[in-house]
């Protein structure tokens, strides 16, 4: 979210950036004022919600300037979650919400992207206050992706389990240079194996110098777990992906993505921006879409416009929108709704690193009968909403 991408060129986005400090003004606020539904919410059958706040516990995750570890490729300890915690990916796992988030060191230039990036690990049994590990469980190494990944770092994570419980990561590799998105996968959240890039080699390796970001996989909820898993389609795994246009790529094991092609051999865009709405600037792929009933749910991180865009929501402003996909055609789009489901209202998802305000969205599980769906709050802290499961 934090790079601007159109025909897969990179803009570079500066911005002034402020040291973010959870002041116990706001954090009593959290308590207070957010045991209410979002504004606004007249949603169509098919959509995930209405979602609310839960009534304490906001921001779930903030930074921590005291936590250090020594640094693999530095090899000196480094304050690795000192400035901002944010964009989390969520699964469930033996009766928790385990969340992984991205957390930026005190490194680097003071902009946006100008840190190192390393996710943590958080669980909780309620869904809302967690307990987190003092170490990050997934970093840069002087490994195979060591040129991609630093001094950037590893950003973004979206998160879904496959059927032989394995869990598969995809993830932003970021080394200041360029972007792609990346796969990993772990059988405990704690030890992971690094695949690097989702299309590397396909297609005669035509996509292998690709800028890319922003993949969700599609789960569906397996009753008898209770939980979402990843879901095949037509004997596929289907992968939607992008910022600036949303996209499509199919596996057959998680793993090894290839991507759907237009007439002109291109990434065929499914989704782009709408004139005097929420997603006026962009669509951005959100958390693992979701198989049900009605079709395939895609929540997507919509950027607002400068001028010509939705009145309601500010300028540059992230909001999180749903879309609608056919159950057996994961091509074919069939509803988008024209309002956020999810926008920032409250104080700590409009101060912050990102000062136009974010609430932009990455983890969603089905947890003890709800949604919960875990957002970056102005790219500085995470926050989570709730809605009953239909």
């Amino acid at each position: 979210m934090i790079r601007q991408q159109i025909g897969f060129e990179v803009k570079g986005v500066r911005m002034q950036r402020m040291k973010w400090k959870v002041r116990a003004g706001w954090a009593f606020a959290a308590f207070v004022l957010c045991g209410t539904a979002l504004s606004a919410q007249n949603l169509e059958p098919w959509e995930i919600g209405p979602f609310a706040r839960p009534a304490e516990g906001n921001p779930v995750i903030a930074p921590r300037p005291e936590s250090t570890f020594i640094d693999p490729v530095l090899k000196t300890p480094v304050h690795w979650e000192a400035l901002h915690t944010f964009n989390p990916a969520a699964i469930v796992r033996d009766g928790k919400v385990y969340v992984l988030y991205r957390a930026e060191d005190d490194s680097g230039a003071m902009e946006i992207g100008g840190h190192t990036s390393r996710l943590g690990l958080a669980e909780s049994e309620d869904g809302i206050h967690f307990t987190r590990r003092a170490e990050p469980v997934f970093f840069p190494t002087s490994d195979g992706e060591k040129a991609r990944e630093w001094p950037g770092g590893v950003e973004d994570p979206r998160i879904v389990e496959g059927e032989d419980g394995t869990y598969v990561l995809t993830y932003t590799q970021w080394n200041r240079q360029t972007y792609s998105v990346g796969i990993a996968t772990s059988p405990d959240l704690l030890h992971w194996t690094k695949y690097g890039t989702a299309f590397l080699h396909e297609m005669g390796g035509k996509f292998d110098s690709l800028k890319y970001k922003s993949a969700g996989i599609v789960t569906r909820l397996d009753e008898s777990k209770g939980r979402l898993i990843a879901a095949k389609i037509d004997d596929k795994y289907w992968m939607y992906w992008g910022e600036g246009a949303i996209h499509l790529a199919t596996s057959a094991d998680l793993i090894h993505w290839t991507p759907l092609e237009d007439a002109t051999g291109a990434p065929a865009e499914r989704m782009g921006p709408r004139p005097k709405h929420f997603d006026s600037t962009f669509p951005e792929t959100g958390p693992p879409p979701v198989l049900t009933s009605k079709g395939i749910v895609v929540l997507y991180n919509g950027k607002n416009a400068v001028k010509g865009g939705d009145p309601a929501l500010g300028p540059n402003a992230y909001g999180v929108g749903e879309a609608l996909f056919e159950p057996d055609n994961p091509f074919r789009i069939v509803a988008r709704a024209d309002h956020p489901v999810l926008k920032p209202e409250m104080a700590y998802e409009k101060t912050g690193q990102y000062a136009a305000g974010t609430t932009f969205a990455e983890g969603l599980v089905v947890f003890h009968g709800r949604w919960f769906l875990y957002y970056g709050c102005a790219d500085s802290l995470v926050g989570v909403v709730t809605a009953p499961v239909k």
